[in-house]
């Protein structure tokens, strides 16, 4: 039965070509939301007259990382493998932006891509990253006082250590430790964002025709809409046949993130995956551990200290980087996340 809501093409094209990341007619500056008005949320189950490729290998992605891929000889034809490089982040419903930017500049050779569905949302999004590489340095005007996460900001262990009291000799060795791990963790000179896009798609609908099996190692589901009503519940982005696309995308090791600020909400997430036989819960403990057995939380990636730093660094962008984090931490309102290893087919 063919899917709905959408048109098929050779080569996907949203439904506005600025729409595309780099290719926004904005001056250099930033965006700023206030121009950029939108519904708090969308219905996925409607048609919203989406393009989309009919398979990855028909994606064009050099519209979207034009340093990492050429433009498809053929028209109709995808770009092909850039580099050796695939998307291996994928933000769902990315809202705004701040979980991509915030981990682009950690990640620099990893391809991020953040899904969102609302036109006006997507727009400023694709505007910022245009700004951002036009003028990395850029601030952002809606949070002038906040930096990017980057290694100018503490990380995990600095912080950690800055709260115990210890010998100024352990202190000292700490300090410079941190320091070699804060110049590990820069991008390198002359980066500009090239490794962060957005597209306007809907991921209920089509994420098998953007992504290969097993090619993604992140999927992120943050501050998803809740859809209070019960008649509405299966609009939820978490669902048993939705789990199985997201398996499929993801690869053995790979990790799938959720966070929301509605305790229901939460339990309605964890009751879904935690049955499902490819994706196992991690713990709190495992958490803080990741990156340390194995890189990325990707099964045969080795692991490092400096990987567990940059996991932490990941684990503090989804919990405060997002627009809907801040404006919850500024309410004073809890927020509940998990974390899960998608399983291989050998420990099924």
């Amino acid at each position: 039965m063919a899917r709905r809501g959408g048109n098929k093409t050779g080569t996907a094209k949203p439904q506005d070509p600025a729409l595309l990341a780099g290719a926004a007619t904005t001056e250099t500056g930033m965006p700023r939301k206030r121009f950029y008005r939108q519904r708090a949320h969308a219905n996925p189950l409607s048609i919203h007259h989406l393009e989309y490729p009919s398979s990855p290998a028909t994606m064009d992605w050099s519209t979207h990382y034009p340093t990492f891929f050429d433009a498809p000889k053929v028209e109709g034809e995808g770009s092909g493998v850039g580099k050796g490089k695939k998307v291996e982040f994928a933000d769902v419903g990315c809202g705004f932006g701040g979980l991509l930017i915030s981990l682009a500049p950690l990640y620099p050779e990893t391809l991020m891509m953040g899904l969102e569905i609302r036109t006006q949302v997507t727009q400023y999004v694709s505007d910022k990253i245009r700004a951002l590489r036009l003028n990395p340095g850029s601030v952002d005007p809606d949070n002038p006082e906040e930096p990017l996460i980057t290694t100018t900001d503490p990380l995990p262990s600095e912080l950690a250590a800055a709260g115990s009291e210890q010998p100024p000799a352990k202190k000292a060795k700490v300090d410079d430790e941190a320091a070699r791990t804060r110049l590990a963790l820069q991008p390198p000179e002359g980066y500009a964002y090239g490794n962060v896009s957005v597209l306007r798609g809907n991921a209920m609908k089509f994420l098998p025709n953007f992504f290969d099996k097993a090619q993604l190692s992140k999927i992120f589901f943050l501050f998803p809409d809740p859809h209070f009503k019960a008649r509405k519940h299966k609009a939820r982005i978490i669902s048993p046949t939705l789990l199985a696309e997201y398996a499929y995308v993801l690869r053995p090791g790979g990790l799938l993130y959720t966070i929301t600020d509605v305790p229901d909400l939460h339990t309605w997430m964890v009751s879904h995956l935690e049955p499902f036989p490819l994706f196992k819960r991690l713990t709190e403990e495992e958490i803080d551990n990741l990156g340390l057995e194995s890189g990325e939380g990707v099964v045969g990636v080795e692991g490092s200290e400096l990987g567990r730093d940059r996991e932490r660094a990941v684990m503090e962008a989804v919990k405060r980087r997002t627009e809907e984090g801040k404006k919850v931490e500024r309410n004073g309102v809890g927020k509940q996340w998990s974390v899960w290893r998608r399983l291989s087919d050998d420990e099924v």
